[in-house]
C-alpha cells in the first residue's frame, strides 16, 4: 500500500512539473526572456519592455545602429518598426 502511495505521489509531482513548463510559450519568462529573445535576433540596446494585457510585449531596441520600436508576439515573433 505504501508503496503504491509513493508511485502514485511520483506521478502527481511529474504532471505538476509538466504543467509549469508549458506555460510561457516560445521559452520566453519575463523581461528577462524577452530581451535574451531580442539579443539572440541582434538587436541591441533593448528598453523600455512593457507587457500588454493582450500577452505581447513591445518595447524599444536598435538594430544596424537604428532605433526601433518592437512587438513580441507570445509566440516569439518580432515585428520592428
Amino acid at each position: 500500500m505504501r508503496t503504491l502511495l509513493l508511485v502514485l505521489a511520483a506521478v502527481g509531482f511529474a504532471g505538476a512539473a509538466e504543467a509549469q513548463s508549458k506555460s510561457a510559450p516560445g521559452g520566453m519568462m519575463g523581461t528577462a526572456g524577452v530581451k535574451t529573445h531580442l539579443e539572440a535576433l541582434h538587436y541591441k540596446d533593448v528598453r523600455d519592455l512593457r507587457r500588454g494585457p493582450d500577452g505581447q510585449w513591445v518595447g524599444n531596441a536598435t538594430q544596424g545602429n537604428v532605433p526601433k520600436m518592437v512587438t513580441i508576439a507570445p509566440d516569439g515573433t518580432v515585428i520592428a518598426r
